[in-house]
């Protein structure tokens, strides 16, 4: 008697791996048909910008690097707020990195 049971909770608990395996899958589908939608979403977001708008000038852009270089040459000796300093630089480099 006392095997019987043995064997009934042993194929209960296969049972319960099974659904749990189920769920699981599921759920992975889930996140895949989820994700796959974001991704495309993003994609149509990043097209609009590019295509709307003024085409950016490329010929006077300059890396993030040499911005900063040449942006904090021009603050250098200024006698400002820091934040004042730091608004500034941010203008001053979005300007340089875009060839404005």
């Amino acid at each position: 008697m006392a095997g019987w049971a043995l064997k009934n909770h042993r194929s209960h608990n296969g049972l319960e791996e099974t659904m749990k395996k189920l769920a699981s899958a599921i759920a992975m589908a889930g996140l895949i048909v989820l994700s796959g939608g974001g991704v495309a979403q993003a994609q149509e977001k990043t097209f609009g910008r590019i295509v709307r708008g003024q085409p950016a000038p490329l010929q006077k852009s300059m890396t993030q690097a040499q911005a900063r270089r040449i942006c904090s040459q021009q603050m250098r000796g200024a006698r400002e707020s820091r934040s004042a300093i730091r608004q500034k630089m941010a203008i001053c480099m979005r300007r340089q990195t875009e060839g404005i």
